[in-house]
């Protein structure tokens, strides 16, 4: 969704209405929607790619470097290549993450894009950053305040529990805001304007985000970058 309102943003000649000629998002197949991450390493090993081991460069692999190679020599061997492979991974409080994924990436000239999208530390925080509340959620955003002593939407990356139901925990926030409506969780992403979600998500991630789509992903479909137009 965030990628689509990107290309649609900085692209003059596509509409949402052209969207779904333009691009088509895929697994490992084209009939699958995505590829788990839990299942590459099974499908690298079926499909007996090599080099799952290994430094790079002269560094040790930071974490998931190797699994994000993995992942990326799968699509270099699938049938129909894409023109691009999003990575997209919850940090988990961990640094490390985005420098395994980009260690992945510059392993080698990879013959499609490769976009990064790390969310800090998850992915909760993401749509945090483009919530607003409406009248009936005001009182669930004073208490949600007051509960955690900062505000959940502007300060999203201070909710690093790992322990899911602890004090600072992105998804127990996100929960008591939207009542756990996942159509409201998908306004939060689809009709908040960009340049908010960009504001706001400078640090969870977000904006990183949104930004390597427009530098990765939008020239492929001969688009110009945002204010470059």
């Amino acid at each position: 969704m965030l990628a689509d309102r990107v290309l649609v943003d900085d692209i003059d000649w596509l509409d949402e209405d052209l969207l779904d000629t333009q691009r088509r998002w895929r697994g490992l197949t084209p009939s699958e929607p995505f590829l788990r991450w839990a299942s590459v390493r099974e499908e690298a090993k079926k499909a007996g790619i090599k080099g799952l081991f290994g430094h790079f460069g002269n560094k040790p692999a930071e974490p998931d470097a190797l699994v994000a190679r993995r992942a990326l020599l799968l699509f270099v061997d699938s049938d129909k290549k894409p023109q691009s492979v999003m990575l997209i991974r919850d940090s988990d409080a961990d640094e490390g993450r985005r420098l395994g994924l980009e260690q992945a990436r510059g392993d080698k000239p990879w013959p499609f894009a490769v976009v990064i999208g790390v969310a800090e530390p998850k992915r909760e925080c993401w749509v945090l950053a483009g919530f607003d509340a409406k009248k009936e959620e005001e009182g669930s955003l004073r208490k949600v305040e007051q509960r955690l002593s900062f505000h959940p939407v502007r300060e999203a990356h201070r909710l690093t529990a790992s322990e899911h139901g602890a004090k600072n925990d992105a998804k127990k926030a996100l929960e008591e805001l939207t009542s756990g409506n996942l159509e409201r969780e998908r306004e939060c992403l689809r009709d908040t304007p960009l340049e908010t979600l960009r504001q706001r998500g400078e640090r969870v991630g977000l904006m990183q985000f949104l930004s390597e789509v427009s530098e990765r992903l939008v020239p492929l479909m001969k688009g110009s970058q945002r204010g470059a137009r």
